[in-house]
């Protein structure tokens, strides 16, 4: 008999079980209740082995040679959250969420290589464990008709990732919509940077959603913030 893992790769399915829940809230977050702290304590660290290091622009090199709709481009990393639970006169949770910068190319070289197990290390602590891997902040959000209904789109075959794949609309918070390419470092800037960039998390998934499913903006209500979660493996 197949084993899980063969079943998996033959049907082209993702097992529940490659998906770990980060954080959850009783209800979904509003807004207000996320922020973000940005800073490049929580980029990532290059790996020590320079062998494995090198096989990111390898592994990029030969993808955007096979796929020419490939490009790179700058990506928040996600780096851990803090969650302060509601309590006293101020019972609503708040998350903050941290976030440092990457890019695509090293998305592809890391996460979605062939080795990408080599780029973990040993720990209980995801953002240890992940602080050779690029793990951009991707979104996704849960679109319900009037009628009830849970909208789910195909991925295209032209793709980086999961081509073919059906998922909820999503993609990726944009540094460079908020005019960001590189940390800065300027103190009196950091609380306007992470209102920024917190704005964007928001602001993009409603422009995934209007892009990918065609639906104007003011249709759309009741955006939240549903959960963080981590997806292994990586490919």
């Amino acid at each position: 008999m197949a084993n899980e893992e063969e079943e998996e790769e033959a049907s082209g399915c993702i097992s529940p079980s490659s998906f770990t829940l980060l954080v959850s809230c009783p209800s979904a977050l509003s807004p207000s209740q996320v922020s973000v702290a940005f800073c490049d304590t929580y980029d990532r660290i290059p790996h020590p082995d320079i062998i494995l290091e090198n096989s990111i622009s390898q592994i990029w090199e030969q993808r955007a040679q096979n796929n020419k709709s490939l490009f790179n481009g700058k990506k928040f990393r996600y780096g851990g959250y803090t969650l302060h639970n509601g309590s006293g006169s101020d019972p609503e949770h708040h998350l903050c969420i941290h976030l440092g910068l990457t890019d695509y190319r090293t998305f592809v070289g890391t996460n979605l290589s062939p080795v990408w197990e080599r780029f973990l290390v040993p720990s209980e602590d995801d953002p240890v464990l992940c602080q050779h891997t690029s793990s951009p902040l991707g979104n996704g959000a849960v679109v319900e008709t009037l009628d009830k209904k849970i909208l789910v789109l195909q991925r295209s075959n032209n793709v980086g990732e999961f081509p073919g794949h059906f998922v909820f609309p999503g993609g990726h918070p944009e540094p460079q919509e908020i005019g960001i390419t590189s940390h800065q470092h300027d103190k009196e800037l950091t609380e306007s940077t992470n209102s920024d960039v917190s704005r964007e998390m928001f602001d993009s998934i409603i422009r995934e959603v209007v892009e990918e499913i065609g639906v104007p903006p003011s249709s759309l209500v009741s955006l939240s913030y549903v959960c963080n979660m981590w997806f292994f493996p990586f490919e």
